[in-house]
């Protein structure tokens, strides 16, 4: 199924899979369920300031949703996903929390001026070959996958991310189609900061990819493929 789809996305320059994933334009909060298929809100955090100077993103795993919280600052979330409690916290890169097991620090962040500022915290399980509808954001997003691999294409080219603990950071403009690529299902965060007064997400149809993130499924399904 997924190399036929791609055969076709190649021969036609079409990126839209069958059933595309309402991926960053999903408002829909999280529930226990963890399957593949549309992205979920982990949480949204309004943010009156942040911190000086350039910013990261840090995820930092906790046993208990009581010890995060005591760990978090004024710009951290505690989330519950993926069989863990999460601490994301935004600021400089040397921050660390006071507990808890530090996993990743994803940046710098290019966050323009604004007056205030919202961060929304998406989970999802993609399978290979799933992706979103074409997408723009007012401020930059950040990826974090812990497990399968990302590509993100865009009109200057892609990025790919391998293996565990991947990531990507993108900035605020650019339209975009996220893919999960590579020969398992990719689970993971993304992190959306943007003007508060600004809708985090549009959807778009003025810009078509290439084919460049389809293409490099198809070589990992190639890979796949017997007496490969």
């Amino acid at each position: 199924m997924v190399r036929t789809l791609v055969r076709s996305m190649l021969t036609t320059g079409t990126i839209f899979l069958a059933s595309p994933c309402l991926a960053q334009a999903t408002t829909r909060m999280c529930d226990v369920s963890e399957q593949a298929g549309t992205p979920c809100l982990s949480s949204h955090k309004h943010l009156p300031k942040l911190p000086a100077g350039p910013l990261y993103w840090h995820l930092d795993e906790f046993r208990s949703k009581a010890d995060a919280e005591r760990s978090a600052v004024q710009t951290s979330s505690v989330v519950e996903s993926f069989g863990s409690i999460w601490l994301f916290t935004l600021e400089r890169a040397a921050w660390r929390p006071r507990a808890g097991r530090h996993v990743s620090t994803i940046g710098p962040l290019p966050v323009k001026a604004a007056r205030t500022y919202s961060a929304e915290y998406l989970r999802s399980v993609f399978l290979p070959g799933a992706t979103a509808p074409l997408h723009v954001h007012s401020g930059p997003e950040a990826f974090y996958a812990l497990g399968g691999d990302t590509c993100l294409e865009t009109p200057a080219g892609v990025q790919i991310g391998r293996g565990n603990g991947n990531s990507l950071v993108i900035q605020a403009g650019p339209p975009m189609l996220l893919m999960a690529i590579g020969r398992s299902e990719r689970r993971g965060f993304a992190l959306i900061l943007h003007d508060a007064e600004q809708p985090p997400t549009t959807l778009t149809q003025a810009w078509q990819p290439s084919g460049l993130c389809a293409r490099e499924l198809a070589n990992d399904q190639a890979k796949a493929a017997p007496g490969k």
